[in-house]
């Protein structure tokens, strides 16, 4: 069989099924108080007055689909071959809306509506420091003391634009970033990669990954490296159904099964709990 990468949308995003089958659409309310007291005089009637304001999100639902097919004497030749054909093309049409699913999650799409994990709204952004020169923000010009003071710097982002309330324990990577710091020594006289190095002295940093997707960011511009909290208080996947076969429907001498999921992308509820 041919090969292809691994699809990491469900393994790095938590999933949630909370809207159910059906759902046209995901919202999501924000709440924020305001209000703080003040030191009163006796029989003071002029206390500060505590408020609740409430802000609404909204979100579409996408129905995602696919089918396969199969006639007669596909179905005798098979038989005769000894070959499964109909769970062949099953698992052909799955795959195809897994990949669908997981391009959807990290890039969204602007005409269906859905939002994204790198186009979100919601994510923060650090602006990775030059070399010593000035001149260059590329790994491959770096130090591994430059690259390690880039990785705590966008994870620190995250603890100090939240005022501590979050802190990243998942960072993601370019392949060609992360074979970089997983290959590279920390110095000349070490035995531990830069890699090895920032998981052990990161507080917070628990998984470093790499990702297809960062190349580029699907775009011509810039590799990007993202750091969050694996948790779904930041980030959800939206999986409103799972992927479903539906009926054959018999037309000719063809059968034709019509596969969908119901998809409504990646949702960050708090602002500034994500950079890239």
């Amino acid at each position: 069989d041919v090969l292809y990468p691994e699809l990491k949308a469900r393994k790095l995003f938590p999933i949630s099924r909370e809207a159910g089958p059906g759902a046209t659409q995901i919202t999501y309310y924000q709440y924020d108080r305001a209000g703080m007291a003040k030191v009163i005089a006796n029989f003071a009637d002029d206390l500060p007055r505590a408020e609740v304001k409430g802000k609404a999100f909204t979100s579409p639902v996408q129905m995602l689909g696919m089918s396969y097919g199969y006639n007669v004497k596909e179905i005798r030749s098979a038989k005769f071959a000894g070959k499964p054909l109909e769970q062949m093309r099953a698992n052909a049409a799955k795959m195809g809306v897994m990949q669908k699913e997981n391009q959807l999650a990290f890039l969204g799409e602007s005409a269906s509506g859905l939002p994204g994990f790198l186009s979100n709204a919601n994510i923060g952004t650090y602006t990775v420091p030059a070399d010593g020169t000035g001149s260059s923000k590329l790994w491959t010009t770096k130090t591994p003391a430059l690259i390690i003071r880039d990785i705590n710097g966008i994870v620190n982002k995250i603890f100090s634009d939240t005022k501590g309330i979050f802190t990243a324990d998942t960072l993601l990577l370019p392949l060609a970033q992360y074979a970089l710091i997983s290959s590279t020594p920390r110095s000349d006289n070490s035995d531990t990669t830069i890699l090895e190095f920032v998981l052990k002295n990161n507080p917070s940093l628990k998984s470093v990954e790499y990702v297809n997707e960062l190349y580029q960011a699907g775009t011509a511009s810039a590799d990007v490296m993202v750091a969050y909290k694996k948790d779904p208080m930041v980030v959800t996947m939206e999986v409103v159904s799972d992927f479903e076969q539906l009926e054959p429907e018999k037309r000719g001498l063809e059968y034709v099964i019509d596969c969908v999921e119901e998809f409504g992308g990646i949702l960050i509820p708090y602002p500034l709990a994500v950079a890239k």
